[in-house]
Parts: C-alpha cells; structure tokens; sequence
C-alpha cells in the first residue's frame, strides 16, 4: 500500500510570455489551456501525414519503402497515439475551437483521426452520446460488469463482443434513444473508412494496410483495454456510482504525456472539467473519494492495471493502491477488496436495482 503524496500530475500555470505564433493560435481556440493541443496537432500533421504519402509512392525504393513504414508506425503507435487518442477525447467534451472557426473542429476527426485508426466522428458517437450517459451500465456497448475483471478470457470475450457487434449496437442504441444525428455520425464515419481502405487498397494494399488498417486494429484494442481497466473495479451494490465503477491513477508520467487522463473518476463525475484541472479537484473533494472507498493507484496507469490484471498480480495492484483515508491495514485486506470488485456480476434492466456478483 502507499500513503497519498504530493501530486506531480500536471496543472495549468500561465505563461508570462506568449509568442507571436501561441498569440495568433490563441485567437482561434476556445481556451488557452488547450494551447499545447494545437502544436501536438502540427507536428502529427507534419510527420504522419508526408510519410503516408511517401509510402504510396509508386516505385519507391523498397529499403526507404521499409524505413518509411517501421518510422510510421513507431510515431504513430509509440509516440502520438496516446497524446493524440486523448487529445481527441478532451476536445470531444469541450470543443476546440472558437465558433467562427467551427470547420476546424473536423480537422482532428477528419483529417488526423483516420491515421489513427479512429473512424471519423464514431469515437464522439460513442463516448459522449453512450459511455458518458450510461456510466458502463448495461445499455453501454463497452460496459464491463458482466466479464469476470481479471480473466483474460473474459477480456477476448469482451474485445471480440465490442469489434464484432460494436457499431450495430452503438448504431441501434441512438435510434432507440432518437439520437438520430448521432447514429448518422457514427455510421457514415464507419463507412467511409472501410470505403476509403478498401479502395486505397486496390492503388497500394501494403501502404494501406501500414497506413490505416494496421492502425485501425491497434486502436480498437488499446481503447478496449484502457475502457476495461478503467471500469475494472465495480462494487455490485451501486454499480452506477462513478467513485465505485471507476478507477484513478496519480503520479504517472502518463497523465504528463495524455492530459491527465488518469484521473477517470473525476472525468465521470464531471465529464466537460478541464483536464488541467484534475488534480486540484481530486485534492478538493478527496472526502468523496474516502466516502466512497473509491479506488486510486499512485505512479501507474491503465495499462500496467490491466496487464496486472490478466496475469492477477493482485500483490502488484496492492503494492500500487493509495491507502486514503487509512481503511486497510494490510496488502491482504487490499487484495481482498480489489478481488471482490473485479467479480462478473448480472447485469439487470433497472440502474437503481442491485446486481448480484456471480
């Protein structure tokens, strides 16, 4: 167990200088907070952008063909997917920029986002018009109480449920909650990039494939293993209770690298706060947490919480755990507590229902 420490995740401090270019960007965005977004958007748009293009170069050299596509797929899956994956979920919540110029706010999930292997406008169809209002509860497409949390197995399943049925359900849900320009978004981003693959692959089917396809597959599974720790840890008697159906991660040079992203709890309790201001809201309302028995890790992240979780380190995740408010004496006591919320529960038809625990 750990003791709550000193924060080190990131907060907003005003520049005391801005420079000319940061004085001309900030004249186009909403919120000067957000500044940092604007030149992580350049330099995506400036490496990924002329290295697809080399790649469908007709006749290229095969050794720079090669090199071409090894340094792709390190930028965009080593060095942006994670910054830009949550860029696109921060501006998701609070647009990006001012009203005037509202055409810019198609440029990351039009013109970035495909890199990416994120199909135009599906992640907002599905994170803001489903995640967010059924809080992982059954009607949520990736809701996760009804796998066994710390099952490998149950986690194919659950992978295999979401690529497979996703975007019908997804698709399904908005037409019976009459969200029908949610439904449009989510279906004619879907088919325009399995259109525009599966033409580019009649021009170059191996730039394709590096370029977008490849991408595209990463992505789906790296959002589902993120989404599966997030909602890992359910206590079954108030399911829909954001401190109890989600988790928080401090200290990690993840939330340096992805805006904060660690702090999923208090994204759910408030979806459009700003991620600069996490941290100070964590501290601010720590007796909720406590009230709660809210789950927080100190100086690991999504991924080392499902990799623990697959293999039941269940001693690593204890080793991890943020002892606030002094509930536990012991890592056994931890470890107890942890199991019991990772338990496969029943789904039921009524939120305010209790589900029981397999």
């Amino acid at each position: 167990m750990k003791h709550l420490s000193q924060l080190t995740d990131p907060v907003y401090i005003k520049p005391e200088h801005y420079s000319a270019l940061d004085r001309l960007f900030l004249g186009w965005i909403r919120d000067e907070r957000d500044l940092p977004f604007v030149y992580l958007t350049m330099k995506i748009t400036f490496t990924l952008w002329p290295l697809a293009i080399l790649l469908y170069v007709p006749g290229l050299n095969n050794w720079l063909w090669w090199g071409a596509a090894i340094a792709y797929q390190f930028l965009n899956n080593i060095t942006f997917k994670g910054p830009f994956g949550l860029m696109l979920h921060c501006t998701s919540h609070r647009a990006f920029f001012e009203k005037k110029y509202q055409f810019w706010n198609n440029y990351l999930p039009w013109f970035i986002g495909p890199l990416f292997g994120q199909t135009p406008e599906s992640y907002y169809a599905h994170h803001i018009g489903m995640h967010h209002p059924e809080n992982n509860m059954p009607d949520d497409d990736s809701c996760t109480m009804i796998y066994q949390r710390d099952s490998f197995r149950g986690f194919l399943l659950y992978l295999f449920h979401f690529v497979t049925f996703g975007v019908y359900d997804t698709a399904r849900y908005h037409i019976r909650k009459k969200r029908n320009k949610l439904m449009v978004k989510l279906v004619r981003g879907e088919v325009f990039f399995i259109l525009a693959c599966v033409g580019l692959s009649f021009v170059n089917f191996p730039a394709t494939f590096v370029v977008f396809i490849l991408p595209f597959i990463i992505s789906r599974i790296i959002m589902m293993v993120g989404n599966w720790a997030q909602h890992a840890f359910i206590d079954a008697d108030e399911p829909d209770n954001s401190y109890k159906n989600s988790i928080t991660c401090i200290n990690t040079k993840y939330n340096h690298k992805c805006w904060n992203d660690g702090y999923h709890i208090s994204h759910h309790v408030k979806p459009s706060m700003h991620w600069t201001e996490h941290p100070v809201y964590f501290t601010q309302t720590l007796d909720e947490y406590i009230s709660n028995d809210a789950i927080v890790f100190d100086s690991i992240h999504f991924l080392h919480v499902w990799v623990y979780l697959m293999g039941k380190r269940y001693d690593l995740l204890a080793k991890h755990f943020v002892n606030i408010g002094g509930r536990f004496q012991t890592d056994a006591e931890v470890i107890s507590f942890l199991k019991q919320r990772t338990r496969k529960m029943a789904a039921v038809s009524e939120p305010a229902a209790a589900v029981a625990a397999a």
